[in-house]
């Protein structure tokens, strides 16, 4: 779950960048700051992003994700109706267990991607920073009545990422290392409350760690401190997720993508599903349900893809047959720093999906071959116990 890749145009002269607490200690380490969801973030540090992407592969990597949007559940209905909203299983999900969602318009397609956890007392969300103020609105508009939505604005978000980022964290949060993927649990750091997650969204074990912004950087600078741990920026956090296989918001998914022609059908559980106790009941159900039973065909859906010549292959380049005819479109790209390879997702016709069929990129006029490729194209090291 991360959103447009397109850091130019996230802001307007209108509309003044906004800050997230961790600012300051960006300019201190010499980051390149971009205008991205209307904020003010960093691509990378000085080390380049090739140098950032190799080290949170190999060691860990510290993110600030504080423009995402934070937001919080509570009351006897809050699951219930939730579900009115995602075709996935909220009523169902252990305390202190994460799941993916997806929020979604009345035809289907995808408002937004999302994670969710259940803390006991309530429910807490994380959603695109681009896209959290319609979120928020969408949400407090159609449930806002049968349960309490609350913004946390006053909180700070953290990703520690990579195969030494449990190491670096549990010499300040003792216990963390009991988290296995997709679960949770709060911490105290230095009298604040914290709420962990052990996830990301770059492929690797890690953890993302919700915190108050009065003391968002004083931990990431403790985190910093740890000999495993150097900061990362919006360059890499890009060809990490492009690596892993995730969707990227605005780019991948967006409101005319429906979960299944997005290939999310693991996202929706069978509860949810036609046959299950729960079936329907969200939007765009009658449309999602009917493409996931078979009886309604796609016009296309998302695959990987590699590139056979070492040409990077970058987003909105036209994906075509042998005989030059239109066949999709790619929507992310480029050369995959671990895989050492040009990768890409795009979506193609149904027919053009299968692996190992070979299509051609319009790259300047120039026809490149690719190859549709199993996702991800750098294997996925979660922590599961």
């Amino acid at each position: 779950m991360t959103e447009t890749a397109t850091v130019t145009t996230a802001a307007t002269a209108e509309a003044p960048l906004l800050t997230t607490p961790l600012h300051a200690l960006h300019l201190e380490l010499g980051a390149r700051m971009v205008p991205f969801a209307g904020y003010s973030m960093p691509v990378q540090y000085p080390t380049g992003l090739m140098a950032e992407h190799h080290h949170t592969r190999a060691a860990a990597g510290l993110f600030d994700v504080s423009h995402m949007g934070q937001l919080r559940f509570e009351g006897t209905h809050a699951a219930a109706a939730l579900e009115t909203l995602m075709p996935v299983d909220v009523l169902g999900l252990g305390v202190n267990r994460q799941r993916y969602g997806l929020l979604l318009n009345e035809d289907g397609g995808i408002i937004d991607d999302l994670m969710f956890v259940n803390r006991g007392h309530d429910i807490f969300m994380i959603v695109n920073g681009a896209c959290k103020v319609g979120d928020i609105a969408h949400i407090q508009a159609r449930i806002g009545q049968q349960c309490t939505v609350q913004p946390l604005p006053e909180r700070a978000l953290l990703a520690l990422q990579g195969p030494q980022a449990v190491a670096a964290l549990q010499r300040l949060l003792p216990g963390v290392e009991a988290l296995v993927f997709m679960t949770g649990n709060a911490f105290t750091w230095q009298g604040a409350s914290l709420y962990v997650t052990r996830s990301g969204y770059t492929g690797e074990d890690g953890f993302e760690i919700s915190v108050p912004d009065t003391h968002a950087e004083a931990l990431a600078r403790a985190l910093l401190q740890q000999p495993e741990v150097k900061p990362i920026g919006l360059g890499a956090r890009n060809s990490l997720r492009l690596e892993a296989g995730l969707c990227l918001y605005g780019n991948d998914i967006d409101t005319t993508t429906t979960p299944v022609e997005a290939q999310l059908n693991w996202a929706m559980q069978k509860v949810r599903r036609t046959g299950g106790a729960r079936a329907g009941g969200f939007p765009g159900a009658d449309r999602i349900l009917a493409q996931l039973d078979g009886q309604q065909p796609l016009a296309r859906q998302r695959v990987g893809l590699v590139a056979l010549e070492r040409v990077p292959v970058r987003e909105h380049t036209e994906l075509q047959d042998a005989q030059g005819q239109r066949i999709g479109e790619v929507t992310s790209g480029l050369l995959g720093p671990t895989a050492n390879q040009p990768v890409a997702m795009g979506y193609v016709a149904p027919g053009y999906a299968a692996l190992g069929t070979q299509v051609q990129a319009l790259v300047r006029g120039k026809a490149v071959p690719m190859q549709v490729a199993a996702l991800p194209f750098v294997p996925n090291r979660y922590y599961r116990g």
